[in-house]
């Protein structure tokens, strides 16, 4: 028997970090339903309500979490989020509302890091009419004590206070796409190396080897998820280096098959921080596996139409594996 029925954490989880992720699982560990609440007016930069949502619900998908934006204060017909400097009690009646009004609770326990927490517990305990206790837990210390303006302030110097599945939101994803002998796998380690992290290889042309060039409808759509699932299981540095993408498989299976299934058409649709699309001026190697020029040139026509339709900006980049290298640093140190 755990000591509460209910809790509630509240924060501004800009970003989602480690000191948070203590306090909620100090909640889980003593509740039997845990209550987040997110809001920040401001809102931080690159901690957006979608992503912060995205970062709960994937790291805490056992609780219940309200993440405010406008269009939920439009859609519960709530007041305005009071701003980040109004006064504590405002912030307290506001969350009282929030449970009462939106999550339909009154949690028997608040938990936070901060001696404001005896205020807010009574707050809640005035509006709710039933005793909230303040659980407090103690803060870390020096290098172990995270802070979401510290960790703005360098996300990448201090990605290991947050949770691979939080710092991915931050990582700058780099596809490349491109014919047949656009030089696409060279450039791919290459300028993963000059980035110091990691780059994606293309599962295709390995599962391809795989069964020896007999590839059927199905495979296709294997080979779309496995590529995003690599995606997913990386470890980068504020970079990670993508040779191709699920629009390539689609490419292929359109080519090869006339219609390709939905999930590929939806797997397609996967963003990207920058598009870069190498080109084919130089003379075409042919290595055993693959279609000839006249192929290379109407997938590369394919691409820059494809992009130009969905609206997806992107780099061209030409000239030798150096010159590449150099045009795509020169877009990051402008633009990334």
């Amino acid at each position: 028997m755990k000591p509460f029925s209910s809790g509630l954490v509240v924060g501004k989880f800009a970003p989602l970090h480690s000191g948070h992720e203590r306090l909620i699982n100090a909640a889980l560990a003593q509740c039997d339903k845990v209550f987040i609440i997110s809001y920040s007016v401001p809102e931080m930069p690159g901690c957006e309500p979608e992503k912060r949502l995205w970062w709960l619900h994937q790291r805490f998908p056992q609780c219940d979490a309200l993440v405010l934006s406008p269009e939920v204060v439009s859609r519960q017909g709530l007041e305005p989020v009071p701003h980040n400097d109004a006064e504590a009690d405002v912030h307290r009646h506001y969350v009282a509302t929030l449970c009462q009004q939106v999550l339909c609770c009154q949690p028997q326990a608040v938990f936070t890091a901060e001696s404001y927490g005896d205020g807010f517990a009574a707050v809640l305990s005035q509006r709710f009419g039933q005793r909230v206790t303040h659980v407090r837990l103690q803060r870390p210390l020096g290098s172990d004590a995270p802070s979401g303006t510290l960790i703005r302030s360098d996300v990448h110097r201090y990605r290991t206070l947050l949770a691979a599945d939080v710092y991915r939101s931050f990582v700058y994803r780099l596809c490349l796409l491109g014919g047949e002998s656009t030089g696409k796998s060279t450039l791919s380690k290459a300028l993963a190396a000059a980035l110091d992290t990691e780059f994606i290889a293309e599962f295709g042309r390995e599962y391809w080897e795989e069964k020896r060039g007999l590839l059927e409808y199905e495979d296709l759509l294997h080979i779309a998820r496995e590529q995003v699932r690599r995606e997913e299981l990386a470890r980068p540095n504020r970079y990670l280096v993508c040779d191709t993408s699920p629009l390539t498989t689609l490419f292929y299976t359109l080519d090869q098959f006339g219609v390709a299934p939905q999930e590929l058409h939806d797997l397609a649709e996967r963003a990207y921080s920058l598009v870069i699309l190498c080109g084919d001026e130089f003379p075409f190697v042919q290595d055993g596996t693959r279609q000839g020029v006249n192929f290379r040139t109407r997938q590369q026509a394919w691409y820059e139409a494809e992009l130009s339709r969905r609206g997806i900006p992107f780099l061209r980049v030409y000239g030798s594996l150096s010159e590449r290298i150099a045009q795509i640093r020169q877009h990051l140190a402008m633009f990334a």
